[in-house]
C-alpha cells in the first residue's frame, strides 16, 4: 500500500509552519492593519493571538489524534460521513484557482526585479515561480522543510536587524488607552490580520509525514504560531515607529521602505530576495497540502488512478503536477482578465474560514473534556469571522452547497474495504 514518507522532524516542522504563517503576510498585513487602526493595531494583534489559540490547539490535537494527508477532510470523515468529507476536500481544492495564484503574483512581484529584462514579464515570472514550486515539492518533504527552515532563519534575522538598527525600545511600544469608539477599527484590523494565520489548516495535511506525529506535530504547530505571532508584533512596532503605513504604497512596501531608511538602497536586492523567499515558503506548504489532499482522496476512493501513485521519493508527483497545471492556467486567466488580486484574496479567505469552522465542529463531535471546550471556542471565533468577512463568504457558501448537492446525487458505490491509514 502506498504510504507517504515520515521525514519531518520537530525543528523542521516548526520552521515550515512559521515561514508559512509569515509568508506573504509579513510584507503587507502589519502595514495594512496599522493603516486601519494606527497604534491600536497592537491591541488588535493581542486580541487575535488570544483568539487564535483555541483554533491552533484544536488543530494540534486533531493532527495528533488523526495524522493523515487528508487533513480537515479526514477529520470530517471521522466525525460525520464520507459525503461531507468529499465536500470539504473539494472546497479546500477550490482554493487553487483563486487564493494560490494571488500569492504567486505577489511572490513574482518580488522576484521580477531580480531577473534579466527578457524574463521579467509578470506572467512569465509567475510561471517560473510555479516551476520552482514543482521542483521543490518533487524533492520530498524533508528537502522542502529544510529549505523552509533556512528561509525562516533569514526572515527572523531581517526582523531582528530592523528592530536593532531601528533602535526600537520599550518607549516605542505604545499601547494607547482603549475606548468604545476604537473597537470598530480594531475589529476591522483583526479581520485583515486573520490572513496571517491561514496555514494552520494546510499544516494539518503534513501530520502523516512527521517522524513522531503524536509528539512533534502539536508542539510544532503551537511553537510555530507563537514564533510567527512574535515576529508580526515586532514588525508592527517598527512600522508604527517609522510611520510606514497609511497609503497604498506602504501596503506592500513598508518593509522595503524601512530597510532603505536603515541600510540604504544598495540592499534593495536582498529585501526583494527575502520577500520572494517568504512568499515562496507560504505558497510551498499550500502546494504540498493541496497535492496531498488530492492524493489522499484519490488513494481512498480511486486507488487505481495515476494520481494515487507516489514517486520513488515518496511524493505524490502526479498530484503535484496536476495542481501545478491548474495554478498555471489560473495565472494565465488572471493575467489576461486583469482581475484585482484583492478580489481573489477575499474569495479565498471565505473558503478558509468555512474550512476552519467545519474542522472546529468536527472536533466538537470527536473530543471531550477541555479539548471539546477549545473546539467550541474555536467554532464561535470562526462564526465571528464568518460575519466580519461579509459578501466574500457567499462564494464559499455557494461552492459548499454545489459540491454537497453534486456529491449527494452521485450513485452509491461500495465503501472501500479499508479506512485511510492513520
Amino acid at each position: 500500500m502506498a504510504k507517504l514518507k515520515q521525514e519531518i522532524t520537530l525543528l523542521s516542522g516548526i520552521g515550515q509552519l512559521s515561514t508559512t504563517l509569515l509568508g506573504t503576510g509579513l510584507f503587507m498585513v502589519p502595514a495594512i492593519a496599522a493603516g486601519i487602526a494606527g497604534a491600536y493595531s497592537l491591541w488588535a494583534w493581542l486580541v487575535l493571538f488570544i483568539a487564535i489559540l483555541p483554533i491552533a490547539l484544536t488543530f494540534a490535537h486533531l493532527g495528533k489524534r488523526f495524522p493523515n494527508a487528508g487533513g480537515t477532510a479526514f477529520f470530517v470523515r471521522q466525525a460525520f460521513n464520507p459525503k461531507l468529507e468529499k465536500t470539504i476536500a473539494w472546497l479546500f481544492l477550490s482554493i487553487i484557482p483563486v487564493g494560490v495564484p494571488a500569492a504567486i503574483a505577489l511572490a513574482a512581484g518580488f522576484l521580477q526585479p531580480l531577473l534579466p529584462s527578457q524574463l521579467s514579464h509578470p506572467l512569465l515570472v509567475q510561471l517560473i515561480t510555479i516551476g520552482l514550486l514543482v521542483m521543490v515539492n518533487l524533492l520530498g518533504s524533508k528537502s522542502s522543510s529544510r529549505l523552509q527552515a533556512g528561509i525562516a532563519m533569514a526572515i527572523f534575522a531581517l526582523v531582528i536587524c530592523l528592530t536593532w538598527f531601528g533602535e526600537v525600545s520599550t518607549s516605542d511600544i505604545h499601547m494607547p488607552p482603549l475606548s468604545a469608539d476604537k473597537l470598530p477599527s480594531i475589529a476591522a484590523a483583526i479581520a485583515v490580520m486573520f490572513w496571517c494565520f491561514l496555514g494552520i489548516e494546510a499544516f494539518a495535511h503534513m501530520g502523516e509525514e512527521f517522524k513522531n506525529p503524536q509528539r512533534d506535530f502539536p508542539i510544532a504547530l503551537i511553537i510555530g504560531c507563537l514564533i510567527a505571532g512574535a515576529t508580526y508584533w515586532a514588525s508592527s512596532v517598527v512600522i508604527l515607529k517609522y510611520h510606514a503605513y497609511g497609503s497604498a504604497q506602504f501596503d506592500s512596501g513598508s518593509i522595503p521602505f524601512i530597510a532603505d531608511q536603515l541600510f540604504g538602497s544598495q540592499f534593495h536586492w536582498l529585501i526583494s530576495l527575502l520577500g520572494f523567499a517568504a512568499c515562496f515558503a507560504s505558497i510551498n506548504l499550500y502546494t504540498q497540502s493541496l497535492s496531498r489532499m488530492l492524493w489522499a482522496q484519490t488513494h481512498a476512493y480511486r486507488p487505481s488512478s495515476r494520481l494515487a501513485n507516489l514517486s520513488a521519493q515518496g511524493v505524490p508527483a502526479n498530484a503535484t503536477l496536476a495542481i501545478a497545471t491548474v495554478l498555471a492556467i489560473s495565472c494565465v486567466v488572471g493575467e489576461i482578465s486583469g482581475f484585482d488580486l484583492e478580489v481573489f484574496v477575499k474569495l479565498a479567505n471565505g473558503i478558509f474560514v468555512l474550512v476552519y469552522l467545519i474542522a472546529m465542529l468536527s472536533a466538537v463531535y470527536l473530543f471531550s473534556g477541555w479539548h471539546k471546550i477549545m473546539a467550541m471556542l474555536g467554532s464561535v471565533i470562526c462564526l465571528g469571522l464568518f460575519v466580519c468577512l461579509g459578501w466574500s463568504m457567499l462564494y464559499a457558501i455557494i461552492l459548499f452547497g454545489l459540491f454537497l448537492l453534486v456529491i449527494n446525487r452521485q450513485p452509491k458505490t461500495a465503501e472501500r474495504q479499508q479506512s485511510m491509514p492513520t
